[in-house]
């Protein structure tokens, strides 16, 4: 069995940087990729995607996003970025390597592979907790006669001109996605809404949402909510004529309820506000080419898609080591293992921007892991 002192699973941001603090302090890890470059998931995503969070605030640790690549940088400059920074950080990537099982093997850890097992002292899985689509059982959805896909599979709005689409969950890729297809020239454009989302802009008077987040988390409890609810009158307008209305909670409140970062208008607003997306009920079903609302009403658009979230997908590679919790992710993460050698990065949602609190968690991390050795 091919051996090594210590693997990380995943080479997006929080793997690739947990793997540079670490080479850094003398452990030399392999990072193992499933996809075929470093940070492959965001070649998934829809072309459109910027990251919501500046330039400046979004760097890995000890490299700093090249300015060439703009404020709010851009699907392909994420890529660009994360491939220049393992090469600098001169990390060992394994690209097109699926890890489809971690288990115990005596004084190792087995990571099960096609091409045979590999064992290490240390694991540390870094492969997010948007890894896998998730997609509702909607009853008759096996009826539909339109077209549905996951998010996860738009890429942009090419093959919807002209038709009449339906976006489902009003987050942040629900609503770029809606902007899009309408922009791009679909014949009608709806966004499916259960829930009323948080909406601020994603900078306000050229201060970055992502610094109110990482204020939010020094402020006392109790002022967020207030704070949030009187800055999203003062700069996005009331959309409740159009089906938006304002939320009676915060966004503190709300990410503690239901785990989910506020929407950041990049256009959504302007869209609903002038009716070129119009906001519906939530889908209750499928009902051959009608979809169900939740209103009663039936609408029959000829494309559906599902902006419906992701799961961590970490069932088949550790569901059996009963360290998940009922939402799919690890029990311990960002500096404590679920067993000794086994470790898990970057799995928690935040406020303060998925790049940046992915770095801070990787300095734990890494911090711990060398902790351990030292004590051994």
């Amino acid at each position: 069995m091919e051996t090594h002192d210590l693997v990380i699973v995943g080479a997006g941001s929080a793997g690739l940087a947990t793997g540079a603090l670490l080479r850094r302090a003398g452990i030399e890890p392999l990072v193992i990729e499933a996809g075929p470059e470093p940070g492959a998931a965001w070649r998934e995503r829809y072309e459109r995607l910027h990251l919501h969070t500046p330039r400046l605030l979004s760097g890995l640790p000890g490299r700093r996003i090249p300015r060439r690549l703009g404020r709010w940088v851009a699907r392909d400059g994420v890529l660009e970025y994360l491939r220049e920074y393992a090469d600098g950080e001169g990390l060992e990537v394994r690209t097109g390597t699926r890890v489809e099982r971690i288990e115990r093997d005596g004084d190792l850890w087995r990571l099960d592979i096609a091409s045979g097992p590999i064992g290490a002292r240390d694991v540390i899985v870094a492969t997010g907790y948007n890894g896998r689509p998730l997609l509702p059982d909607w009853p008759g959805r096996e009826s539909f006669t339109g077209e549905l896909v996951h998010s996860a599979d738009y890429r942009n709005p090419a093959s919807y001109r002209g038709r009449d689409v339906l976006v489902i969950g009003p987050g942040n890729s629900g609503s770029e996605i809606a902007t899009d297809v309408a922009e791009g020239g679909a014949s009608r454009t709806r966004l499916s809404v259960r829930t009323p989302p948080q909406i601020i802009r994603r900078a306000t008077a050229g201060i970055p949402a992502q610094l109110i987040g990482i204020a939010i988390k020094r402020m006392p409890p109790a002022w967020v909510d207030p704070i949030s609810k009187a800055q999203r009158r003062l700069s996005i307008p009331d959309l409740a004529a159009q089906g938006l209305p304002r939320p009676e909670v915060g966004v503190r409140t709300t990410f503690i309820a239901t785990g989910t970062t506020p929407v950041l208008d990049v256009g959504i607003v302007d869209a609903v506000r002038h009716g070129r997306v119009e906001i519906v009920a939530a889908v209750e079903s499928f009902d051959g080419p009608d979809v169900v609302l939740a209103d009663g009403s039936r609408i029959d658009p000829d494309a559906v898609i599902a902006a419906t979230g992701f799961r961590a997908g970490l069932d088949e590679l550790v569901g059996h080591l009963d360290i998940l919790d009922t939402r799919g992710l690890p029990v311990a993460t960002d500096g404590e293992p679920v067993f000794p050698g086994l470790w898990f990065v970057g799995f928690r949602p935040t406020l303060g921007g998925q790049l940046r609190e992915g770095s801070i968690a990787a300095r734990a991390v890494a911090a711990a892991v060398t902790a351990s050795r030292a004590a051994a």
